[in-house]
């Protein structure tokens, strides 16, 4: 069993807002991969949960809902919960203003790079030695930071994301298959032109 976990801020305001596009990766994983008897999410782990399958992997998606800095509360609880290893069994996607808008890193660990979801979750976890994937939402230049993720993609911004997405998705998809390795050798790419 997998656990995805994608960051985000939970409430109409911050739909497809940059910093909200782990939450997009999630609800479409749940939309392809989703058992369609059981499409409503549960309330659990201080979080939304839906069950899905892709391949023979039954996969756990999360959408915190406890706001994104402290997201670590919700993946530390699911995780305890299923006696799951974080450098085996847990993928977070997440924003990243140090990428390129558009762009989709997988690592299988590391800092935080001042993202206070991620520094939240290893807090709370005791460990960063677990897999994410960072999709690229360009630097903020002139604006300040937090109305800059908080912010909806510029029109030159929102077909780079909207590719990003869908590679995303099937980069979480490939990593429960095929493993880490392999979806970081297929998937870390630059923005698409």
């Amino acid at each position: 069993m997998k656990l995805v976990v994608g960051l985000g801020n939970p409430g109409p305001e911050y739909d497809r807002t940059r910093h909200n596009v782990g939450f997009e990766v999630v609800d479409r994983l749940a939309r392809r991969h989703g058992d369609p008897l059981n499409e409503v999410a549960k309330s659990r782990f201080s979080g939304l949960l839906l069950e899905a399958a892709i391949g023979d992997e039954k996969v756990l998606l999360l959408k915190p809902l406890t706001f994104m800095n402290l997201s670590g509360k919700s993946v530390a609880e699911a995780m305890r919960f299923y006696k799951m290893n974080p450098a085996e069994d847990l993928m977070v996607v997440v924003d990243d203003t140090a990428i390129e808008c558009g762009a989709v890193k997988i690592k299988p660990g590391g800092g935080a790079g001042g993202h206070n979801g991620l520094s939240d979750v290893s807090r709370l976890l005791g460990t960063d030695e677990w897999p994410r994937l960072r999709i690229g939402i360009g630097k903020p230049g002139q604006i300040p930071l937090k109305n800059y993720v908080l912010g909806r993609f510029s029109p030159d911004q929102q077909p780079l994301i909207d590719s990003a997405l869908d590679l995303a998705t099937e980069a979480v998809a490939s990593w429960t298959v095929n493993g880490l390795e392999t979806a970081m050798n297929r998937f870390n790419r630059k923005a698409s032109a």
